[in-house]
């Protein structure tokens, strides 16, 4: 048929991601059609037997409609879900089984616990327990591997029913069943007892088909009523894959059962990315997704973790390396790849891709522009070192918008080098700072120039950083160094620092704009002692060595305490402090050691109040957390008047334990998460 005879207006594909396939652009290349018409359930999945090809590009970057699971369930497109994270055997999830699974091999020890009478009955036990929607269950169960499937039908076909009182009917159905195989065993899988086939012997119903993989996709059984996981999950869109399976909706079922099995698997945090949608890789976000499951999918659906799945979860979470390379690059690919350009950092937030600030915490990059000279060919730009430094320092200093004056003071010299404006810096700081209720007081002034002219890096930071000088004194103001202001008149850099700097602004507003009280700290966000120190205005070039577990200072008269609320097996009697608290508002805290009732900074904790000290609150889960190095703010505290000095155990030091109570409860979640996890 020639293109003349035939040229259709629309072409239609289902499983479009599958489009870069041979087969299909055979097809694609002979029909003309004025446009392609393309739908998937995953447009990021890419085939790995056709490396480079891109989706979007095939239907020229054209999104018509995009729906993620959550507006669909919000939408009542797909049937209820009730999630079960459950805790697997802890045979099959100690540490050397997770990371054969994870990395694709299997020990034969291994794979005597993976299919296992203890698990077998560990797995009847549950999908007996949580049962399902209907008179009898279809279910769908997700392996690691062949063999495990193989075995475990087998061994589920040797167990009694608990709910039918009869020997369980399943099958292993993989990558060589033949077409014919397949549709067998899903006729199987969906009739019922009472259909006339089966009560006159022609089909012999199934409970439960155990597969690795092939029915990800592709396969419409609408019955399905549980679907079982038994594999580490790999991959967010895979999950969803999964899940997807038991989402259909069918005449007289309700809901499906969702049960995953979770081990002591390094990729756990990809459960609650996939079921949120959330891929921004924030911390933060994951964990409480974790702990508020039931508020993250609307309509009915519901999501469950018990607390042994959940201690595994966060443990994944706070030993992930978000800013590992690997992962940068294929968010990164991912986002360039659906707008068919080089992302700009404003994409990654619109489209609800990878948090960047992942890249500028990476040490091996530092900053968005240096991930693109290392690994985007199409990025022709290229600054100096001194350039790329001052790139740098901005990016890991200020374009997380944890305090908007630097942002505006940054945001006046671009103004100022492109003769916008000749106002003194601070003089027309503080006209703009009007718009977001701020000024700028003698210590705070103190310290934006501290930072602004290296003053202020902590540690190793100030050598790093020793050529970033933004500014230099002129008359009772400040201007930019000539230094900077000829840097600026290269265009390029003018516009990569102008693009950061709006994204430092859109950040604050969105995230630290509503800050506590008089302070530019926002309750629940994260911070590192740096960022502390910076943001109480402490006109200290450096981060104090000896800041351990709180340290006041005497000219801005603040006093913040940093807690790590779970403490080391190996650490020193005389560190190892009780501090706990004993409710979401109150605090029993530990002095350092050495310390009577009448030491100065316990006398400063005693009668803050008295004193005019502002004590701080600053508390995170474990030094695990070897990335971010931050703890979570949780607000003003006093001295509840309740103190003893006690002498340590093990020790001939005296400490001082000290009753605190916060201004404002600590956030639910927040709370249940530092106590109970």
């Amino acid at each position: 048929m020639s293109e003349k005879t035939f040229r259709p207006m629309l072409t239609y594909s289902d499983e479009a991601h599958h489009s870069p396939a041979g087969s299909y652009q055979k097809i694609m290349d002979y029909f003309k059609p004025k446009f392609w018409l393309g739908m998937t359930a995953t447009p990021d999945k890419r085939d790995d037997n056709v490396e480079g090809r891109n989706v979007y590009e095939l239907f020229h970057y054209q999104i018509a409609c995009e729906i993620r699971l959550q507006q669909a369930m919000e939408d009542n497109l797909l049937c209820p879900f009730h999630y079960f994270g459950i805790s697997d055997l802890s045979v099959i999830g100690d540490d050397s089984t997770s990371m054969s699974l994870e990395e694709g091999t299997l020990k034969e020890q291994d794979f005597r616990d993976l299919t296992s009478d203890e698990r077998v009955k560990h797995i009847v036990n549950q999908t007996s327990y949580y049962s399902h929607s209907g008179d009898r269950v279809k279910g769908i169960i997700f392996c690691s591997r062949i063999k495990e499937s193989i075995e475990l039908s087998e061994k589920f076909n040797q167990t009694i029913n608990p709910e039918t009182g009869k020997y369980y009917r399943t099958i292993s159905l993989n990558g060589d069943a033949s077409e014919e195989e397949r549709r067998n065993a899903f006729e199987r899988l969906a009739i019922d007892e009472d259909d006339p086939l089966v009560k006159c012997g022609t089909i012999k119903p199934l409970d439960y088909i155990f597969s690795v993989e092939i029915l990800n996709e592709g396969v419409d059984i609408v019955e399905v009523n549980q679907v079982v996981m038994l594999r580490p999950t790999q991959s967010p869109i895979v999950f969803i894959q999964q899940l997807g399976r038991g989402l259909r909706k069918a005449e007289g079922k309700e809901y499906v059962v969702v049960l995953d099995f979770i081990g002591n698997y390094n990729n756990n945090f990809m459960i609650p990315i996939a079921l949120s949608g959330d891929r921004t890789y924030n911390k933060d976000n994951i964990r409480r997704y974790i702990m508020e499951g039931e508020r993250v999918i609307p309509g009915a659906s519901t999501v469950h973790f018990d607390e042994i799945s959940r201690k595994k979860i966060f443990a994944s979470v706070d030993n992930a390396n978000f800013s590992d390379v690997k992962l940068i690059k294929e968010n990164y690919l991912t986002l360039k790849n659906k707008i068919g350009r080089i992302p700009t950092l404003k994409d990654f937030d619109d489209y609800g891709e990878m948090d960047v600030i992942r890249i500028f915490d990476n040490n091996s990059l530092g900053s968005y522009y240096k991930f693109l000279v290392k690994y985007e060919k199409e990025y022709k730009v290229r600054l100096t070192p001194k350039e790329e430094k001052m790139v740098e320092y901005i990016s890991k200093k200020f374009a997380s918008g944890k305090r908007i004056q630097e942002l505006q003071l940054l945001k006046r010299i671009l103004a100022y080098a492109a003769g916008a404006s000749r106002m003194g810096l601070f003089a027309g700081l503080s006209n703009d700072l009007m718009e977001y209720g701020k000024v700028v007081s003698k210590n705070q002034k103190d310290n934006i120039v501290n930072i602004m002219t290296n003053a202020f890096a902590s540690g190793s930071g100030k050598k790093t950083y020793e050529q970033c000088v933004f500014i230099e004194e002129n008359g009772d103001d400040y201007t930019p160094t000539r230094d900077f202001y000829v840097m600026l008149s290269n265009k390029d850099f003018y516009e990569i620092l102008s693009e950061l700097v709006d994204f430092g602004i859109a950040r604050y507003k969105r995230d630290y704009s509503s800050a506590y009280e008089k302070t530019d700290l926002v309750l629940y966000r994260k911070y590192t002692y740096e960022d502390v120190c910076r943001l109480l205005n402490w006109e200290n070039g450096e981060v104090p060595l000896n800041i351990g577990g709180y340290k006041y200072d005497k000219k801005t008269k603040t006093f913040p305490v940093f807690i790590n609320y779970d403490k080391a097996d190996d650490i020193s009697d005389t560190t190892k402090y009780e501090d706990h608290f004993t409710g979401s508002q109150t605090l029993i805290a530990i002095s350092k050691s050495g310390r009577s009732m009448q030491s100065e900074d316990v006398q400063n904790f005693l009668y803050a109040k008295e004193r005019g000290i502002s004590v701080e609150l600053f508390v995170r889960k474990n030094k695990d957390d070897k990335i971010s190095k931050e703890f979570y703010y949780l607000g003003h505290m006093q001295a509840s008047g309740n103190a003893k000095e006690f002498m340590m155990p093990n020790t001939d030091k005296t400490a001082v334990e000290i009753e605190w109570v916060l201004d404002v409860p600590i956030r639910e979640d927040i709370y249940e998460y530092i106590v109970n996890t």
